[in-house]
């Protein structure tokens, strides 16, 4: 016995997002907050499952999300840590998600 699927697969697009579809989930998001993410393609209005909404959101869309490279004390940071910390993968992803890197080092 496996785990039961995020969504019904009928009817999911899968692939690419479009900008239409970014508008839409950036515009319930930010009107309604972040609820249910089973919910939020249906309330949204998307043909999307629940995780792609959730991981779209989280990954790309955020207002708070900084893109782009770090600067010297942001780099500085990373260093130290990882001078103090050492390898830890589950404190360097939490940093990569935060900082939107895609590398440290």
């Amino acid at each position: 016995m496996g785990r039961r699927p995020c969504c019904d697969k009928l009817g999911v697009k899968k692939g690419p997002w479009s900008a239409e579809e970014d508008r839409k989930l950036v515009d319930f998001i930010l009107s309604n907050g972040q609820c249910c993410w089973h919910s939020v393609p249906e309330l949204a209005g998307l043909l999307r499952c629940g995780k792609s909404c959730r991981l779209r959101w989280t990954n790309y869309l955020r207002p708070d999300l900084k893109r782009g490279l770090l600067s010297e004390a942001e780099e500085r940071l990373v260093v130290d840590l990882h001078a103090r910390l050492g390898n830890r993968s589950d404190i360097l992803n939490s940093m990569r998600m935060h900082f939107g890197m895609a590398v440290i080092g």
